[in-house]
């Protein structure tokens, strides 16, 4: 990860492909952040009924996001922080097909979402990528 932006100098051709590259990490932890932010407050307070004062949920779920990166980087350092990241990503791999399959499911209803239902072109799909991605998840357990 250290030096994964000097990919991109030979293609840009300047100095401005580490700076490139820092945004867009920058970009990607905001975007990650703030999606999984509004899942977990939609789904606490539109499906569980659980209301939470925002600053209370806030200071939560920022401590279950930050805590653990912090003590793997205090106790192991560099190489720690690399190991988090790839853990991290091969969790949210598998935790993907558990929101892509019920917004299949529920956007693919003509029940609950009216004249706002996917057609059936999309429907497919969402469907193929779900079948795909748990697919792809079953054979990475498969080959472990």
């Amino acid at each position: 990860l250290e030096d994964a932006y000097k990919l991109l100098s030979p293609l840009l051709k300047n100095k401005a492909a580490p700076i490139l590259f820092g945004l867009s990490l920058l970009a990607a932890g905001q975007n990650s952040t703030l999606t999984g932010t509004l899942t977990g407050q939609i789904v606490m307070e539109g499906f569980m009924n659980l209301k939470i004062s925002p600053n209370l949920r806030r200071i939560v779920t920022r401590s279950l996001a930050i805590v653990p990166s912090i003590i793997a980087i205090a106790i192991g350092g560099n190489q720690a922080a690399n190991t988090l990241l790839i853990f991290s990503q091969v969790i949210l791999s598998f935790a993907l097909p558990f929101a892509v399959i019920p917004l299949a499911h529920i956007t693919s209803s003509k029940e609950r979402m009216g004249i706002f239902v996917n057609n059936i072109y999309v429907t497919i799909i969402a469907w193929s990528l779900a079948i795909i991605i748990s697919g792809l998840n079953i054979y990475l357990l498969s080959t472990l």
